[in-house]
């Protein structure tokens, strides 16, 4: 399972403290026998607490690299949708109402992924508008979401929320409530540049209000933080090094993102990889983060200091993503889309061929979806239809001064 759904369902379950940490692998359980495996379904774990998950990753990824998906896999999800709008991370029996007793409860994760799959494969404008209008109604004052309706916001689900926005060509700096956008709680829950944490994000303060840096966090957050979903091409980085932005004032997005992907870039200059945190998992490798830390550090244009991490997982992920499944080769997909590499050779893995033996086989498409941005559709969504419908308003955020401290060169 994918590490930022894991950090999120566990710590909605009770399972994590208030600094969810990130999974060193997957922790999907496996196939159980009063569970049946649908027909279109990618991988062949229990799908109980991933399925939408993992078949959202799955498509966006074959997407990402030129083919269409099965109709199967396609229609597989799309009946996973509740009727609110709104997907859980699985309904075995899609009969019975989602949100009842004993129904699937839907969560903000499972949705928006769902949401940039069904935007990349295209054709499903309606879902994909109904599931925008339920997370806009989850919008917490603070500007950012949790995990499940009335949760407290966290930096992960803000996070993945804010790529499904654009994904439609909504811009996140729109979506306000009570005159409080995502970018408003990413700057909030950033650390200042002091410390060997700082520029990190918090996955949420402690119970304390004291913000812990957390490497899951801070790698869904520079993705939020920039406006980009799972699957972003490498952004232009910096002439010159990069130096931590430091201010009384809020910080802008690109500061939160670039700061976040300094400390990024820190952690892994060591070993090259994350650890991970887990309570008996010492010095074990977090395969996971470390893939989606590739993708944060590319999309802010940090490619020099993703270098090290992503040869890394070419050398030692293979494996990892075997046992996990799909999520988990979609992510070094991400990687590798992200790096400009050619993901039939990672490593000596061919990533596409594994990733489609995982499910329904796709077709080669003539043209490939560009994640991050709007598909235009026969009967497209459109840019604004949300601002059109009321539900959210507001201006972006201006461009700080602020002042800085030396970080690395890129």
């Amino acid at each position: 399972m994918n590490v930022r759904r894991s950090a999120a369902v566990l710590a909605a379950l009770g399972v994590l403290a208030a600094a969810a940490p990130a999974m060193a692998a997957d922790p999907s359980p496996s196939a159980s026998p009063k569970v049946t495996l649908p027909t279109g379904l990618f991988g062949k774990t229990d799908p109980t607490y991933d399925g939408v998950w993992r078949q959202s990753l799955a498509l966006l990824a074959q997407r990402t690299l030129g083919y269409r998906p099965a109709a199967s896999a396609v229609d597989w999800l799309v009946g996973q949708q509740c009727d609110k709008g709104g997907f859980a991370a699985f309904r075995a029996d899609t009969a019975k109402p989602c949100e009842g007793k004993g129904g699937a409860q839907p969560d903000t994760n499972s949705t928006a992924a769902a949401v940039q799959a069904l935007q990349a494969v295209g054709g499903h404008d309606a879902e994909v508008r109904k599931a925008l209008v339920w997370l806009t109604t989850l919008q917490n004052k603070d500007g950012g979401w949790g995990y499940s309706p009335g949760a407290p916001s966290d930096t992960n689900s803000t996070g993945v929320v804010v790529g499904a926005f654009a994904a439609v060509g909504q811009d996140p700096a729109q979506l306000h409530l009570q005159g409080k956008s995502p970018y408003d709680l990413l700057a909030k829950w950033s650390l200042s540049c002091e410390g060997a944490e700082g520029g990190a994000l918090a996955y949420q303060p402690d119970k304390k209000g004291k913000l812990v840096a957390n490497a899951d966090a801070t790698a869904a957050g520079v993705l939020g933080a920039l406006g980009k979903g799972f699957a972003p091409k490498a952004g232009k980085a910096p002439e010159q090094g990069y130096v931590c932005a430091n201010s009384d004032k809020p910080l802008t997005p690109v500061e939160v993102a670039s700061n976040g992907s300094a400390y990024l870039g820190d952690a892994m200059t060591g070993d090259g990889y994350l650890k991970s945190v887990l309570p008996g998992a010492k010095d074990q490798p977090d395969y996971g983060n470390t893939a989606d830390s590739v993708v944060a550090l590319a999309a802010t244009g940090w490619t020099r200091p993703a270098k090290k991490p992503y040869a890394w997982l070419e050398k030692n992920a293979a494996k990892w993503a075997e046992q996990s499944g799909p999520a988990a080769y979609a992510e070094l997909v991400f990687a590798a889309h992200a790096m400009g590499d050619d993901p039939h050779d990672f490593g000596g893995t061919d990533l596409v061929q594994a990733l489609n033996a995982t499910g329904p086989a796709p077709q080669k498409a003539a043209a490939t979806a560009e994640p991050g941005k709007r598909v235009e559709h026969k009967s497209g969504i459109g840019v604004w239809w949300i601002v059109g419908a009321g539900l959210v308003f507001g201006v972006g955020i201006g461009i700080l001064l602020s002042g800085r401290r030396k970080r690395q060169q890129l």
